[in-house]
């Protein structure tokens, strides 16, 4: 096999590699938005502490019982805080 040859395959691989990551990346990310969101609907309008981003990770991670718990600990109210935490590994 040519250098050459060898060299855009290995390019178009990581090309493909990359780009596939990018276009999965946007989905995590709004998985997480979403739980914010919830969270600030309550805030009404007010942004969401940095509490609220690190629970909503969490929840992404698929730890319900602890993002609950985070948001409830900063003041979320229960009920917001399982409905938060349930959009956020969708």
């Amino acid at each position: 096999m040519r250098t050459s040859t060898r060299i855009a395959g290995v390019l178009t691989g990581l090309t493909l590699a990359l780009g596939g990551a990018a276009f999965m990346a946007p989905a995590a990310h709004a998985d997480v938005t979403a739980c914010i969101n919830q969270v600030e609907r309550e805030l009404r309008g007010g942004e969401a502490p940095d509490y609220v981003r690190m629970a909503c990770y969490v929840g992404l991670t698929g730890e319900h019982t602890q993002c609950v718990s985070g948001l409830t600990e900063g003041g979320v109210t229960n009920g917001t805080a399982v409905t938060a935490c349930r959009v956020a590994p969708d």
